[in-house]
């Protein structure tokens, strides 16, 4: 009987070399911006008591969470009355106690109530870790990916927004990926719900209309209906969503339509303050005011940011928000906190289209040393350790095989220089040097070659 062939789960991937080196220089750019604006790293673990994550994504969210099975019997702590009527949520919540972490924001909420004390407020983090839902996989989407975050928490100034905004635009600067940053704000959000009457509703319709871009407008107002609004909200509610207009004429608009909304108009001032903030200091890229945008989390309360790439087809490659109690639920309340989230695989996956990635990144070994034998081989392990002490990557080809075999070896994985020492090479001390990508060969001495390759 034929063995099945091994595989992985849906939705997630195994990654080459060439594909990590990819992913590398993709995190590197990120944390490389993230240092430079002052942000320190954390990390935490991979599985999270699922007391700790659930009620803080919204319905949709809760749902996606992957669960982890108790150790041992877990059957046993199940309640029999449940597991025969097939009750799977109430089964679930009794067999297990932890799960893997949906995103790496509530960790952080729960990493800064537990090491309080530890903490110099306001606190600049980032983290840089895998995190995994229950999600149906399609292209961008994986049910395992990484998030690039950045957070200020225990600080209410807009300055945080700015700043976040400004870091955006380096990082896509730097990627070389045209973006357009779209930025909202929860209380207009709310706002707008107190406007149409429906303000304890604020949660089904940030939610309807989070799912615009996807679905369009008349299948959002049909859900909008099928939330609980009337068709006299509804109808109230669309010409805020189609407002047009520079940002300093839809923020007039709206001041008007919510001037007895205390909310509302906190939350136009506070956007106001960020956009005021960016033109003294103008980031590169395009940045709006959406007022579709609402992203899906519960936990946004002010300010809310989602970036696309312009020319590809994509979902959101980066987004954020503010969240003033996030803290709260764990026991900490009235810490503000706000933040940004790179999706490094979507990034990845627009660059690779684009064809951004530079043709260096996929250069591991800066130098190939072929093997001619025994004594040659012996004579290159000297060359060999010079050079990589001087911190040059090089390797020596193991076997000594036909030089036709060790030419192709280094073409094949981009090696861009070959170092050929023979025996008259051995005798003279001046090895021979070869440009891969131009066929050049010329004679040096090893410290000759370091002084080359440390100035390219």
């Amino acid at each position: 009987m034929a063995k099945e062939k091994p595989s992985i789960p849906k939705g997630t991937r195994d990654f080459s070399p060439e594909e990590i080196a990819k992913r590398n220089y993709i995190f590197d750019t990120i944390r490389n911006i993230y240092s430079l604006y002052g942000f320190k790293p954390i990390e935490t673990p991979a599985m999270e008591n699922l007391s700790t994550l659930m009620g803080k994504y919204g319905e949709e969210g809760d749902r996606l969470i992957f669960r982890i099975l108790n150790s041992g019997d877990f059957l046993s702590k199940a309640n029999i009355k449940d597991l025969n009527a097939g009750d799977s949520q109430k089964v679930s919540a009794q067999i297990c106690e932890k799960a893997l972490r949906y995103d790496l924001t509530v960790p952080f909420a729960r990493y800064v109530v537990q090491h309080q004390n530890e903490i110099t407020f306001p606190f600049r983090r980032y983290q840089i870790q895998p995190v995994w839902r229950a999600d149906r996989p399609q292209r961008g989407r994986y049910r395992e990916f990484f998030q690039c975050d950045a957070d200020v928490i225990g600080s209410d100034s807009l300055f945080n927004e700015f700043e976040l905004v400004k870091i955006i635009d380096k990082v896509f600067g730097e990627l070389e990926i045209q973006i357009t940053v779209k930025l909202n704000n929860r209380k207009i959000l709310a706002g707008i719900a107190e406007y149409i009457g429906f303000a304890d509703k604020i949660i089904d319709i940030t939610t309807a209309i989070d799912k615009l871009d996807k679905i369009g407008l008349e299948k959002v107002n049909e859900e909008l209906m099928d939330r609980g609004l009337t068709a006299d909200a509804v109808e109230a509610l669309q010409p805020v969503l189609m407002l047009q207009g520079s940002v300093s004429e839809k923020l007039a608009s709206l001041r008007n339509t919510l001037q007895t909304s205390p909310t509302g108009l906190q939350g136009i001032d506070e956007m106001d303050e960020v956009f005021t903030l960016l033109e003294s200091s103008p980031a590169y890229c395009h940045v709006e005011l959406d007022l579709t945008l609402a992203r899906g989390l519960n936990y946004y309360t002010g300010a809310i940011i989602e970036v696309k790439a312009k020319d590809v087809a994509m979902g959101s490659i980066c987004g954020g928000g503010r969240y003033d109690d996030l803290t709260g639920i764990f026991g900490l309340p009235g810490v503000s906190g706000v933040g940004i989230s790179f999706g490094a695989d979507r990034i990845y996956d627009v660059m690779q289209e684009l064809g951004l990635f530079p043709n260096d990144v996929l250069t591991f070994s800066k130098v190939l040393l072929v093997n001619f034998g025994t004594e040659e081989q012996k004579y290159a392990q000297k060359v060999l350790f010079k050079l990589r002490d001087a911190g040059i990557s090089c390797e020596l080809y193991p076997e000594a095989a036909k030089m036709k075999k060790q030419m192709q070896y280094a073409d094949k994985n981009q090696i861009p220089f070959v170092i050929i020492i023979g025996k008259n090479e051995m005798e003279t001390g001046q090895l021979a040097f070869k440009n891969m990508k131009t066929g050049v060969q010329e004679l040096m001495d090893t410290e000759a070659v370091i002084s080359y390759l440390n100035k390219i």
